[in-house]
């Protein structure tokens, strides 16, 4: 199973941005966990990172034909970017929509996800582990 795990605006900060929010693991650092996690799981998986929308629309849709799951955190295009919505549903691959903190118990727009209803699902909260997490819920509800 190929999976990619797609990180959005600002996760290339992990570490240094508001580390008592979103923790002190570097993006290497999760990059390298995601892995591990992913060879444990039989799973081949790529990581990448793009503050753009626009790159990420086009992520999806080279997506297409080459990836069997996808884990998407969004960061702040989850709250209000239907281009991202629009190119999740297009590309008809499984999707899981990660967060590393609760989304619903920080500021009220944050409570509101345009991309939740096309995803498999959504992981909220667990810090990096939500990431871990979804790989594992891929794994075994690929079939």
């Amino acid at each position: 199973m190929n999976v990619l795990v797609i990180h959005g605006p600002n996760l290339n900060l992990l570490g240094t941005r508001e580390p008592e929010t979103y923790g002190t693991q570097t993006l290497a650092e999760l990059d390298a966990r995601i892995e591990e996690e992913g060879r444990a799981l039989g799973l081949q998986v790529r990581c990448v990172q793009h503050n753009s929308e626009g790159a990420i629309v086009e992520e999806l849709h080279a997506a297409r034909g080459r990836a069997d799951g996808i884990v998407l955190n969004a960061g702040a295009f989850t709250h209000y970017a239907y281009a991202l919505r629009d190119a999740i549903a297009a590309a008809g691959i499984p999707t899981i929509e990660v967060h590393l903190t609760n989304t619903l118990a920080r500021e009220p727009f944050r409570a509101t996800s345009v991309i939740g209803a096309v995803c498999r699902g959504t992981i909220a909260g667990f810090g990096t582990a939500s990431y871990l997490l979804a790989l594992r819920a891929l794994n075994e509800t690929s079939s």
